[in-house]
C-alpha cells in the first residue's frame, strides 16, 4: 500500500508521532509577486490518490512566476516581427524585446558598456563566447565545473584545474597556474561556475577577479545557479562576462542571455550567421551589423526576452538579498531536518559552514539513488533530481569512484550499454519553497529507510535507472500531443508491502 503522505497544507506524521513542523516564518515567499504558476498542482500516486506536488527540483528548471506568465500572454496580443518591421505592432514588440535587454542588464549589474546578448540558455551562452575568443586563448577551468562550462573549451588551449578543496587553495592553484601560463600577447580567459549546481557552494567571484585581473587574464561566471539565488554585481565584482538562463530564473520560455566586454564578442564571424546578423550581404562579401544583432542571427525569441526580462524587474523589486537571507535560513532548517534521517550524507567540497545557495545533493545508505528518486515521487508525489547533474568529473571525485571504473564505463558505453552510472540524489529550494516541503521530504526518507519501498519497481533497460513497475499514474489531460517512451523492465525490485530490498 502507499506510504504515508502529505496533504496539501499540512505536515505529516514522522515514525515517532505526529510532530508539529516549526512555525513558518514571514517570507518573500508570501509577496504575492513570487506566486509561481502550478504551485497547487496535484499529481497522482501509485496508490491512487492524488496529493500537492512538492516541488524540489528548483535547480533543474524553475516553474513560471505568475506575473511572467501574464506578461507573455498580454504580449501575445501585440507579438511581431522585431527591429524592421514597420506595423504597429512589431514597433510594440521591438520595445519590449529592448526593454528585456536593460532589465537584464540592471538585475546582474552590468556596466554601460557592455552588450547584453539574448541567447537561448546558459550553454548556448558559453558556447558563443568560446566561438568569439580570440585565436590562441588560453582558458582556465576547474573540473567541477557543469558540462556547460567544461566541455566549450577543449577545442581550444584549456587549462582544467582539479576542484578545489577550499577558497583558499582555489585562489592559490589560479594564480599559480595564470603565472606558468606561455607570456606573450595570447588572450587569457577564467571560466568558473557562480555557485556549483552539485554542491550549492558559493565562489569567491570578486576576489577570483582579482586574481585573473592581475594576471592579464578576463572572467566568465556560469551564474546559471547563482542568478536565482543571490544579487549579483558584474561592475562592483568586475566581471567581465555573464552567463544564465530563464528557465532557472523563473522564465521557462526558452531565453538566456550572455553580457560581457564588447570587443571579443564583435570580432570575427559571429557564433550564429544568418539574417538579422549583418549590414550587407552579396555573394562574395559580408558586413557583419554591430552587437547585440551581430550575434542573434534569425528571429529572436520574444516571448522568451520578454518572460526574462519580467522575472529580472519582479526579483529585484522583491529584492535580491531579501530573497538570499530567508533561503539560507531554510537551507539551514533543510539541513537540520535531514541530517536527522538515518543514512542521510550530504555531499560537499568546501567546509559546512561556506555559503551556499539552496540546494543539497546527498545519498542514503541503503537506497540506490534513483530508486529513492523514483520512490519518491511514485508514492509521496515529492519531485528531486538524480543522477550525476551534468558534472561528471565532479561527482567522480565525490563519490570517490576509481580510475579503473570510470574507464570500464566509458568501454562499456561505447559499446551501446546503458550503464548504471554512480551518482546521487539532490533537492533544491526555491522562492515557492516551505518548511511543509522539506518537512515531506524528510518524513518520506523516513518511511523509506524504516519500511522500504511500498512499490514494485525495476530497471529500465534503455535507461539503467528504477521506475516504477507498473506504473498506474495517468498522464494529465493536455492539449497536445503526449508520447511516453515505452521501456521493457528488467530486475524487478520488491512488490506492494514489502521491504523493497535491491535484487
Amino acid at each position: 500500500m502507499g506510504a504515508p503522505g502529505l496533504a496539501s497544507g499540512s505536515i505529516a506524521a514522522d515514525a515517532a508521532g505526529a510532530r508539529s513542523a516549526p512555525a513558518e516564518p514571514s517570507r518573500a515567499h508570501d509577496d504575492p509577486r513570487l506566486a509561481l504558476v502550478g504551485s497547487d498542482t496535484e499529481v497522482p500516486v501509485v496508490s491512487g490518490e492524488t496529493r500537492r506536488f512538492v516541488n524540489l527540483d528548483y535547480a533543474a528548471s524553475a516553474p513560471a512566476l505568475r506575473v511572467v506568465h501574464d506578461a507573455v500572454e498580454e504580449l501575445l496580443g501585440w507579438y511581431s516581427s522585431v527591429h524592421r518591421g514597420a506595423g504597429f505592432k512589431s514597433r510594440a514588440s521591438t520595445a519590449a524585446y529592448e526593454g528585456a535587454r536593460e532589465s537584464i542588464r540592471r538585475f546582474v549589474g552590468g556596466r554601460p558598456g557592455d552588450a547584453v546578448i539574448i541567447t537561448r540558455n546558459t550553454t548556448d551562452s558559453i558556447n558563443l563566447l568560446a566561438a568569439s575568443l580570440p585565436p590562441g586563448t588560453h582558458v582556465v577551468a576547474f573540473a567541477g565545473e557543469h558540462h556547460a562550462n567544461l566541455l566549450p573549451w577543449r577545442r581550444l588551449q584549456a587549462h582544467y584545474l582539479p576542484a578545489p578543496a577550499s577558497p583558499e587553495l582555489l585562489l592559490d592553484r589560479l594564480a599559480a597556474t595564470l603565472k606558468a601560463l606561455p607570456h606573450g600577447a595570447a588572450a587569457r580567459l577564467v571560466a568558473v561556475t557562480g555557485a556549483s549546481n552539485v554542491t550549492g557552494e558559493i565562489w569567491p567571484i570578486a576576489a577570483i577577479a582579482r586574481v585573473a585581473h592581475e594576471h592579464g587574464a578576463r572572467v566568465l561566471v556560469d551564474a546559471a545557479q547563482l542568478a536565482p539565488h543571490a544579487p549579483i554585481d558584474m561592475a562592483g565584482d568586475d566581471i567581465d562576462y555573464l552567463a544564465f538562463s530563464g528557465h532557472k530564473l523563473y522564465a521557462p520560455y526558452g531565453a538566456g542571455a550572455l553580457l560581457g566586454r564588447r570587443d571579443w564578442l564583435a570580432s570575427g564571424d559571429p557564433f550564429l550567421r544568418g539574417g538579422g546578423a549583418v549590414k550587407l550581404v552579396s555573394i562574395a562579401e559580408t558586413l557583419w551589423a554591430d552587437l547585440p544583432e551581430r550575434q542573434e542571427a534569425g528571429s529572436p525569441n520574444v516571448l522568451g526576452a520578454v518572460a526574462l526580462g519580467v522575472a529580472c524587474d519582479t526579483l529585484a523589486a522583491v529584492g535580491m538579498a531579501r530573497i538570499a537571507a530567508e533561503e539560507r535560513v531554510l537551507l539551514d532548517r533543510s539541513l537540520e531536518r535531514l541530517a536527522r534521517v538515518d543514512g542521510f550524507h550530504a555531499l560537499r567540497v568546501w567546509p559546512a559552514e561556506h555559503p551556499r545557495v539552496g540546494l543539497v545533493t546527498f545519498a542514503v545508505r541503503g537506497l540506490p539513488y534513483d530508486l529513492l528518486a523514483a520512490a519518491l515521487s511514485a508514492e509521496h508525489g515529492i519531485g528531486i533530481r538524480h543522477g550525476c547533474f551534468c558534472a561528471h568529473p565532479l561527482m567522480v571525485s565525490l563519490l570517490e569512484v576509481s580510475d579503473a571504473e570510470v574507464h570500464r564505463l566509458f568501454d562499456e558505453t561505447r559499446l551501446g550499454h546503458h550503464e548504471r552510472l554512480p551518482g546521487a540524489a539532490r533537492a533544491s529550494l526555491g522562492v515557492g519553497s516551505t518548511l511543509a516541503d522539506v518537512e515531506a521530504l524528510g518524513t518520506a526518507l523516513d518511511s523509506l529507510v524504516a519500511d522500504g519501498p511500498q512499490w514494485t519497481y525495476a530497471v529500465a533497460p534503455d535507461t539503467g535507472m528504477y521506475e516504477p513497475d507498473p506504473d498506474p499514474r495517468p498522464l494529465p489531460a493536455l492539449g497536445m500531443r503526449l508520447v511516453e517512451h515505452p521501456t521493457e523492465h528488467a530486475s524487478l525490485l520488491g512488490h506492494p508491502h514489502s521491504h523493497g530490498e535491491s535484487a
